[in-house]
């Protein structure tokens, strides 16, 4: 058992140097795009990689594409191979015309990677991995490389032509060859290619038209004219899938043939470091070394790495490779590491023993590392929020914090079915506790200190507030980098999802007239109600949840602030939602309760006309509250109100309109505090409801003054 043991130490001492080895990847570097995992010497940006591998990440796709240099070129990264100084990409085809541009004209075109010109790049065509193709009926080919002098060199070339059915015209597409075999083969019907010589990081194409014999004429060719670069055994592939269907005499398989998409081909580049030409083409480059005789001169950085020469036709250089018995990346400082080698053994039985042992002992040191790290997070996570919540509510470490293997088991460790939604920020994902509370869980996307930030100003808040019309807090996991907080589940959507829906009808007007009531008396709580008055700094309809009985629940204090006692403003930093912000905060970064007003009135407004504060533009390019407030001054408010709120509401819409344009005034000081704005709302309410309670002939009466008294 002592040899056991100390047989499963040394293994795991391998395997702990094994994971521990950054495998390529440079410390405080971005090493993702999609996913595909980014190697230095590739990296992104000039600290993060050597001179002129840099890389760019395209998030314009649904997966983010990895692009050699700045991104202009288009070249996309599929695959690196440090060992074998490879790198797969995708390039785009050099010449995609018609016949009938050909008949006028050679076409010119080049090709070309990142540096190219004059052979200074890193990046070259691999010469044994690459072919020159050119596909299409009776045309020629060239590929030149371009001399020092300016001059051009033919490197290769070939033509492809299109045997003829004498009878009808037609081009004969045959996919078999003389042995009966499907074919294999782009042989010059059709399609032709030839090896292209390693020499330069670009080339310059010529395609021109060989004339037909006379009276002949080609009839609905498979494909247009194409020139390209591509990996060896590609256009194989992809010329017998063509052929196989040009024999299917269905018109709509041959039109989805002639619009194939051969836009994006894949090829193999190398990079020989330090890099050198022959002074004359056509010649070999000189077999002398080109590894530096100097240690510090060389990219190869690893003390257990080695520099071998690539003496190749037309080009030479060096790469680094791991030494044997050794893998890893060489191009950094420890990057290569020792292998795992095999333990002799007795018996079968023994091995055995040695296999679950080893699974065991890694197992417990995954299981520490992960204890570690969590502790890390929470002591760290921790001190902050106590920092922040002071002496007075310092119980709230140990009162509501909820560990991460119970949030890890209430959502089926985070499994994408529970997710509730999100945006580019993170994930709100929906878990049952072990005290069987439906609770939501917002679990931040993004690693930055602004996001845990916001996370302890959110809890320090919220567990101070206790309103029936704010979000109650669970509790919140401090074992993760960015802090993760529990909410009541909150079932029915948010104020947004109900009013912005495509049918004519959403919201009714008395549901809508409660709301309003209910988002006041919450801002009145926060503003007024608490030891220290909180100012929301977001109030917009999408943080505003429903629950089953459509009560509020006002949502998301990331952007609150406190305002002592004795101040009735603060100096910040502006954040908000544009359309909803208070533009005297917005231009001057002075924070009062008033701004809250502000955009609790632009909320009105959005309720009585069901339009997006965000998006809305007049076409006097004003903003929705701009735009309500001077249409109310003409009297012409009715064209932006709601159809649905002109016909479900009395004379209290009048009043209502009248509240928003006071709470959107442009000086703080002329809006109302958000308590009067409470105190109006529950008087128009308390009306409205007397008011239905009336027989008609009452109502018909005592409606008459009060609408005078509303537009009074």
């Amino acid at each position: 058992m002592v040899l056991l043991a100390a047989a499963v130490l040394v293994l795991m001492l391998q395997l702990m140097v094994a994971v521990a080895a950054p495998m390529g990847l440079l410390p405080h570097c971005q090493t993702k795009c999609g996913k595909l995992t980014v190697p230095y010497p590739f990296g992104f940006g000039s600290s993060c990689s050597l001179l002129g591998f840099n890389v760019t990440c395209d998030h314009t796709h649904k997966t983010p594409r990895l692009l050699l240099g700045n991104g202009s070129s288009g070249i996309q990264v599929t695959k690196i191979l440090l060992d074998k100084a490879i790198v797969y990409v995708k390039v785009g085809a050099i010449v995609n015309i018609t016949s009938e541009l050909m008949h006028k004209h050679m076409v010119k075109n080049s090709w070309g990677t990142p540096g190219s010109g004059g052979g200074d790049g890193p990046f070259f065509l691999s010469y044994r991995q690459n072919k020159f193709i050119a596909m299409g009926c009776n045309i020629q080919a060239n590929l030149f490389a371009r001399r020092s002098d300016g001059t051009r060199q033919l490197i290769t070339g070939c033509s492809s032509f299109c045997a003829v059915d004498g009878d009808n015209n037609e081009v004969i597409w045959d996919p078999m060859d003389a042995k009966g075999h499907h074919c294999h083969l782009c042989s010059g019907n059709g399609c032709c290619q030839s090896k292209i010589p390693l020499y330069n990081t670009s080339y310059e194409i010529l395609l021109k038209k060989v004339e037909a014999e006379k009276n002949v004429q080609y009839v609905d060719p498979v494909m247009h004219n194409l020139v390209l670069i591509g990996e060896q055994g590609w256009i194989e592939r992809a010329w017998c899938w063509m052929l196989r269907n040009t024999t299917v005499p269905d018109k709509k398989t041959r039109k989805k043939l002639q619009h194939l998409d051969l836009s994006m081909v894949p090829v193999v580049l190398v990079w020989p470091m330090n890099s050198t030409v022959p002074a004359q083409p056509g010649k070999a480059a000189d077999n002398a070394s080109r590894c530096p005789t100097e240690k510090p001169m060389s990219v190869c950085k690893s003390k257990l790495s080695s520099c071998v020469d690539i003496n190749t036709p037309f080009r030479s250089g060096y790469a680094c490779r791991c030494n044997t018995g050794y893998n890893g990346n060489p191009y950094l400082v420890d990057g290569c590491q020792g292998r795992i080698i095999g333990l002799g053994v007795a018996s079968g039985a023994t091995f055995l023993a040695l296999a679950l042992s080893t699974v065991v002992v890694i197992r417990h040191i995954k299981t520490l590392r992960k204890k570690k790290i969590r502790q890390r997070f929470f002591k760290q996570n921790r001190g902050q929020l106590l920092q922040q919540l002071v002496s007075q509510m310092a119980d709230i470490s140990e009162r509501m914090i909820i560990t991460l293997d119970e949030l890890e088991k209430a959502t089926n460790n985070f499994d994408k079915s529970r997710e509730l939604g999100g945006g580019g920020h993170g994930t709100v994902y929906k878990g049952i506790l072990s005290s069987q509370h439906v609770v939501a869980i917002k679990k931040s996307k993004i690693v930055i200190q602004r996001e845990i930030n916001e996370f302890i100003n959110e809890v320090a808040i919220l567990s101070q507030v206790n309103h029936r019309n704010i979000v109650k807090l669970h509790g919140c996991c401090l074992e993760t980098e960015v802090p993760l907080l529990v909410y009541e589940f909150i079932s029915n959507g948010t104020l947004y999802d109900h009013l912005h829906v495509e049918a004519l009808v959403s919201l009714s007007w008395k549901d809508r007239l409660r709301i309003t009531v209910e988002i006041s008396r919450a801002l009145a709580y926060l503003h007024s109600f608490v030891s220290m008055p909180i100012i929301h700094r977001d109030i917009k309809s999408p943080n505003i949840l429903l629950d089953e009985n459509l009560t509020v629940k006002l949502s998301d204090f990331g952007a609150s602030r406190y305002i002592p006692i004795n101040k009735e403003e603060i100096h910040t930093t502006v954040q908000g939602t544009v359309g909803y912000l208070d533009p005297m905060y917005n231009n001057t970064g002075l924070l009062t309760e008033k701004s809250d007003v502000y955009s609790f009135g632009v909320l009105l407004i959005e309720l009585l006309t069901k339009r997006k504060p965000v998006s809305y533009r007049s076409s006097q390019g004003f903003g929705l509250a701009n735009h309500f407030v001077s249409l109310l001054l003409e009297g012409s408010i009715d064209q932006l109100l709601d159809p649905q709120v002109s016909r479900e509401g009395d004379g209290e819409v009048v009043d209502i309109c009248l509240l928003a344009a006071m709470c959107v005034k442009l000086r703080a000081e002329d809006r109302p505090s958000i308590r009067q704005v409470e105190v109006t709302l529950e008087s128009i309410q308390a009306s409205k409801e007397f008011y239905s309670d009336m027989s008609d002939d009452d109502r018909f009466s005592e409606g008459t003054n009060y609408e005078a008294r509303s537009w009074h």
